[in-house]
């Protein structure tokens, strides 16, 4: 019985490395180059093993998938719960994380697009992106709904909703602009522009803090 919590321990952790290995392959080979040996290779495992916790590439293609996309969900929702409970700093700060590193990154752009293309012909494809879409929109909208009330305004859902996926639309289109030409760009350049973006979907609320003005990172 003892020994039960460990070995589901070991079984988790072996296969994110795999999944890890799989990324790292996409990256170097492309979706078509990288095959199940060099998988195999690269995460110091048989074949036969891989078999062990995947049916084939094409199911360790989406537990790839939805690696990239949760990484990137969680990653901006976690810096908005490090940021306390000023609804002010929490959405701040989640705008800040989404177009800044590690989310602002070539790799994970480059594995992004290499995916992207399946979602339109693979329905398990379309289904984690679809979830990951729809939870990272929830966050958003739930961020929005407090600030505002803590800004002493009310927003219906519908309209919530509406806000949240313009504001979607800005971060996509700054994430791929920093991931693509970051070297455009200064370290406080994309996250001032989103700040101030994001601000003027907000009808000109400020996510600065109230005492520190000139706060944009």
């Amino acid at each position: 019985m003892s020994r039960r919590p460990f070995h589901r321990a070991a079984e988790a952790e072996r296969r994110q490395d795999l999944i890890t290995a799989t990324l790292d392959c996409i990256s170097e080979y492309g979706l078509q180059g990288a095959t199940v040996r060099q998988i195999a290779a690269r995460a110091g495992v048989t074949g036969g093993l891989i078999r062990h916790y995947f049916t084939g590439k094409e199911q360790m293609l989406q537990a790839a998938y939805r690696e990239v996309m949760v990484t990137i969900g969680t990653t901006a929702i976690n810096a908005a719960e490090a940021a306390g409970n000023d609804p002010r700093r929490r959405l701040h700060d989640f705008v800040i994380a989404n177009v800044s590193p590690p989310i602002i990154d070539p790799r994970t752009l480059s594995l992004w697009a290499a995916f992207i293309s399946h979602v339109r012909v693979d329905p398990e494809f379309a289904r984690i992106h679809r979830e990951n879409y729809l939870n990272f929109l929830a966050s958003l909208e739930e961020l929005l709904t407090d600030f505002l009330a803590h800004s002493g305004k009310t927003i219906e859902p519908t309209e919530c909703r509406k806000l949240a996926i313009a504001i979607n639309g800005l971060i996509d289109g700054l994430w791929l602009e920093g991931s693509l030409a970051g070297d455009l760009f200064d370290d406080e350049a994309l996250p001032r522009i989103a700040l101030e973006a994001v601000e003027s979907l907000l009808g000109g609320l400020s996510l600065s803090s109230p005492d520190a003005p000139n706060d944009e990172t």
